[in-house]
């Protein structure tokens, strides 16, 4: 069935000859969200925020720190947390995976090689063993004389668990939970208990992209979550390849993907396969528009690293954005001349 606030007249959808560029496009994610996520004293930091953001008209995206800023400071650390908000980051995505013992840790890697000084899955290591390793020691920046450095080698930092993150971060900035284990349900339950224990449920809202993550959060009430990231997706090429929006997200929801992506598309055919390789610019104004013609839905928008990428979800009506670097991003909006920004 057609949606009735949708308009696939729209000219904007899809313009022939348009050259699709993956930074564009997953810049255009920053705007609302901002407003969105920021609580007001008497609300949580979700709950009644979207409905702020919506009367701020003109407010701009909020800036989300992946990972707490993962080009800043070693990623899903309570240092990196702590360097995000003093840089400006509105509110903060982190990645959570739990120790053989049950206990849900920061972490986003499958193997602890790849950041840290020791090897093996978070599954399969206890937290006392993980409590050993250094989380900061793969980090590196180039020094004055242009040489690559680990500043974090000699100046360790630890991988914090789900609970001590709560109890750092102050409680009115708003959390971003990713699910990033597989099988989910040991990860889903470990989480749960830890937000039932502080109580802490309405800080956070859960995204994963595996669905049956999702999907097993959603049994806990209390749980926020962000809908699935295949229902996204699907809804997203319906917009893109057939110009309709028919089951657009309900009223309240939160969504979240990349402002761009590379894909693949494959047509499989009696013979075979063909596959068509694209950058998918998936944000565009009829995308935006049909995702929130149901009521007050919140756009967030991954990979938006530049202020003309902010801008452009500035202007389309994106809530939120997710930067690597909240310092970059926010250095880079200050120099920009103020008649720059819609």
């Amino acid at each position: 069935m057609n949606n009735p606030n949708f308009d696939a007249s729209n000219p904007l959808l899809i313009r022939p000859g348009t050259r699709f560029s993956k930074r564009l496009w997953l810049r255009s994610a920053k705007r609302r969200v901002g407003a969105a996520l920021l609580a007001v004293a008497s609300l949580s930091p979700f709950t009644g925020a979207h409905a702020q953001t919506q009367a701020q008209t003109h407010a701009q995206p909020m800036i989300v720190a992946h990972r707490g800023g993962t080009g800043d400071t070693p990623e899903n650390t309570l240092q990196a947390f702590s360097t995000a908000l003093a840089d400006g980051a509105d509110a903060l995505w982190m990645t959570v995976q739990v120790t053989r013992d049950g206990v849900p840790v920061l972490y986003r890697p499958a193997d602890l090689s790849s950041l840290t000084d020791g090897h093996g899955k978070i599954d399969s290591i206890d937290l006392s063993a993980l409590r050993k390793l250094n989380a900061g020691y793969s980090f590196s920046r180039k020094d004055e004389a242009g040489q690559i450095a680990y500043p974090y080698r000699n100046h360790p930092l630890q991988i914090p668990t789900l609970r001590e993150a709560l109890e750092a971060i102050p409680p009115t900035v708003p959390l971003i939970l990713d699910m990033k284990q597989t099988p989910p349900r040991p990860l889903v339950e470990g989480i749960a208990k830890v937000l039932d224990e502080l109580h802490a449920w309405s800080r956070v809202r859960l995204y994963s992209t595996d669905a049956r993550a999702t999907a097993l959060m959603a049994a806990h009430p209390q749980a926020q979550l962000f809908e699935s990231r295949d229902a996204t997706r699907d809804r997203l090429l319906q917009v893109a390849l057939n110009n309709r929006c028919d089951a657009p997200p309900a009223a309240g929801s939160w969504v979240g993907i990349e402002y761009d992506r590379q894909l693949e598309v494959i047509e499989h055919y009696t013979l075979g396969a063909g596959v068509s390789k694209v950058d998918a610019h998936w944000w565009t104004p009829a995308a935006v528009q049909c995702f929130k013609s149901s009521g007050n839905v919140t756009i967030v928008a991954f990979g938006v690293d530049t202020p003309d990428a902010y801008a452009t979800a500035a202007a389309l009506g994106i809530d939120a954005v997710m930067t690597d670097s909240p310092h970059t991003l926010k250095a880079a909006l200050r120099a920009r001349p103020p008649t720059a920004m819609p």
